[in-house]
């Protein structure tokens, strides 16, 4: 059987759409016959390829390339906005999905531009300001490489099953039976940072999800291994650019045109595949 015929088929107009996705839904794996920028103005979206996983949140949206095969994954109640650009619109020089800082204004930008009742006159004007300011965004590098080598997916493993209890270099080296030099090799090859750099990003992504999904400061920073409150929200305001409270609270909260319904804390309910792509 085809991958067409077991995946959704890349849709070759450009589509630009609002909606709004419960927690725990999953849209199936699918691709695009164009670019698309995918932002989250509330809760938490993220979006999957078989060689990493990168996070789209009130602060950050995510440029998928072209002909990329991708899924999404919800984490709590979230309102989901996507722009759709012409393949040969070389916006972004990137072959890889990326995450794009998003300051207020692009925010704005965005969630006008995802209205589909927008008149086309309004939607050009404000798709050429939107596409000046793409051009000067802050691409970061808020990535989750997937570990392609057996032994540093085992390693991986072993840390994400449990964030609760910190993992260290020598521990996990003799758990999966090589030398701390052989595992920071490992890390470096594949993901292209060391262990400690890795740990950050997969506890700070965890911990957007349960900040999503309605869990406090406190429990959040536990859940994900920090020692202290206090170093949680350091590391979480150092490498998001704001404060836990701030994110958990999220813009569309604090009174924005785009705000949704509060999100329900809890344990999220059982993965939900979407009848189509976005």
């Amino acid at each position: 059987m085809s991958e067409n015929s077991q995946a959704h088929k890349a849709a070759a107009e450009p589509r630009d759409t609002t909606h709004a996705h419960l927690a725990g839904e999953v849209i199936g794996r699918h691709q695009h016959g164009y670019h698309q920028l995918l932002y989250v103005s509330a809760g938490v979206l993220a979006v999957q390829t078989g060689e990493a996983s990168w996070v789209a949140s009130s602060a950050r949206a995510v440029w998928i390339p072209a002909g990329t095969w991708h899924q999404h994954r919800v984490h709590g109640h979230s309102s989901v906005h996507t722009l759709g650009f012409p393949a040969h619109d070389v916006l972004l020089r990137s072959g890889t999905p990326v995450v794009v800082a998003v300051d207020a204004l692009v925010r704005e930008l965005i969630i006008a531009c995802s209205e589909p009742s927008l008149p086309q006159p309004e939607a050009r004007r404000l798709r050429a300001v939107l596409r000046d300011r793409l051009r000067r965004a802050l691409i970061e590098p808020l990535t989750l490489p997937t570990p392609g080598n057996p032994l540093l997916r085992q390693a991986c493993a072993l840390v994400t099953d449990d964030l609760r209890h910190p993992r260290t270099a020598a521990w996990l080296a003799q758990r999966i039976g090589v030398s701390e030099r052989t595992l920071a090799r490992l890390f470096r090859t594949e993901f292209g940072m060391t262990y400690p750099q890795w740990r950050t990003n997969v506890r700070v992504f965890h911990a957007m999800v349960l900040l999503a999904e309605g869990a406090n400061v406190s429990e959040t920073g536990r859940q994900c291994g920090w020692s202290t409150t206090s170093a949680f929200i350091d590391t979480f305001s150092r490498t998001m650019g704001q404060t836990p409270g701030t994110y958990r609270i999220g813009p569309g909260e604090r009174g924005s045109s785009a705000a949704v319904s509060r999100r329900r804390g809890g344990i999220p309910a059982p993965a939900h595949v979407s009848s189509g792509p976005s």
